[in-house]
């Protein structure tokens, strides 16, 4: 079959790599790009999930178009608060406290559904000509001098200066380049579900802290909350299994009763929690982004928005070096992206690890500790205020310019 010549393949159409090649296209309209994407057409507009997009990649999204129409459908989290317990204390303590603006009318974070940032996504990829290519696999690419040769599964090769591996924390982009990966699982699994409850939340995000893990309380529109829980990966699935009258019962044993009566209106599924780590971001030609890069636990929130983080750095790195008349696959313009990444993911990976470790379990020496650390933490409010920001994704004027809102 005849070749087809792009100057850069994305394999994987979730939100980082629709987001990839819209960011670098609104910068670079002569780059042709193609998006590869291996899920059936239209099952993103099954996903229930919402997700905490903080205030860096909103700011990207605004400059990239996207946000007023994501805004609509968008809870601001206005506050948040944190606890640590067990799930029989009849009360909860609150031991922090985090005011939710970083700026005067700026929200650290809003809750967005995960279809509703993927279709936008999508409709300003065909507004600006990126062809996605659905239901399509990679099956395998091959560098040959200044371009990478990719095949895919229906037989067609695809020949392109830069292959951008966004397929997930499995990716099998990264395990076919050689990259090989740091990782550990949790034995814990995360429970996903989204509730409705008769009184009204004011935009606040809960984390309570309880022996098996954290469980989020996250803000949505109408009344609704996105539940995060996180149980030891045996009872997860067994409480998955349950009927609506058990589930509905634990849930609200870690819920409570202050936003009066709940009801279930989200599938529930459960995810395997783990630390994924790729050794390298980057080779010849190929650049990793998103859950393929790593891949984190959900106890900080910070998942979606570190791929973002790496949309904004990858998408610099290429527009930059494509201004200056460089390969943009070549290995030295791509360390570039590497450096940028790769200390912000370790110190959000080794961060993770830490909070999970020290939260989920029940030891009163390491309770005792934890809660007087909280509770110091909430007499400082400078330092409140840096876990904010840090929180945020907003970087500092070394940062890459979408995160701050600025074109690149």
């Amino acid at each position: 079959m005849a070749q087809e010549t792009y100057d850069i393949v994305v394999g994987g159409g979730g939100y980082v790599g629709i987001a990839a090649a819209v960011a670098i296209r609104s910068a670079a309209p002569h780059l042709r790009i193609v998006v590869i994407d291996a899920a059936p057409a239209q099952v993103w507009r099954k996903d229930q999930r919402a997700s905490a997009i903080a205030a860096g990649a909103s700011r990207m999204l605004t400059s990239m178009g996207l946000w007023d129409e994501i805004l609509k459908e968008a809870q601001p989290i206005t506050d948040m608060i944190v606890t640590d317990s067990r799930t029989s204390d009849p009360v909860r303590p609150i031991f922090l406290t985090f005011d939710g603006e970083i700026a005067p009318g700026e929200p650290f974070a809003h809750m967005v559904p995960n279809y509703v940032m993927v279709g936008a996504l999508r409709r300003k990829a065909e507004e600006l000509g990126i062809t996605i290519e659905q239901g399509v696999t990679v099956e395998g690419f091959e560098n040959q001098n200044a371009s990478t040769h990719v095949l895919l599964g229906d037989g067609r090769t695809l020949v392109a200066r830069l292959l951008i591996a966004a397929d997930g924390v499995r990716s099998r982009l990264r395990d076919m380049a050689g990259i090989k990966t740091v990782h550990w699982s949790y034995g814990q699994s995360g429970i996903v579900t989204t509730v409705a409850h008769e009184r009204p939340h004011h935009g606040r995000a809960e984390e309570h802290f309880l022996p098996a893990g954290p469980f989020a309380i996250l803000p949505l529109k109408d009344n609704r909350a996105s539940l995060v829980w996180t149980e030891r990966t045996e009872d997860a699935e067994r409480l998955i299994k349950e009927d609506d009258l058990v589930f509905e019962a634990e849930l609200e044993r870690r819920f409570g009763h202050k936003l009066g009566a709940l009801e279930v209106v989200g599938a529930r599924r459960a995810y395997p929690l783990g630390l994924t780590l790729a050794r390298e971001f980057v080779r010849e030609r190929i650049a990793l982004a998103g859950d393929a890069a790593h891949g984190i636990h959900p106890i900080a929130g910070q998942g979606l928005n570190m791929g973002f983080r790496d949309v904004a750095a990858l998408a610099e790195t290429i527009v930059e070096a494509d201004r200056l008349g460089l390969d943009i696959g070549s290995l030295s313009v791509l360390e570039r992206y590497q450096l940028w990444r790769r200390f912000d993911t370790f110190q959000m990976g080794v961060t993770s690890d830490v909070l999970n470790r020290l939260f989920s379990n029940d030891s009163t020496p390491v309770r005792a500790l934890r809660d007087f650390g909280l509770g110091l933490v909430d007499r400082m409010p400078a330092l409140k205020s840096f876990f904010i920001r840090q929180a945020s994704g907003v970087p500092g004027s070394d940062g890459p310019r979408l995160l701050r809102g600025e074109p690149i």
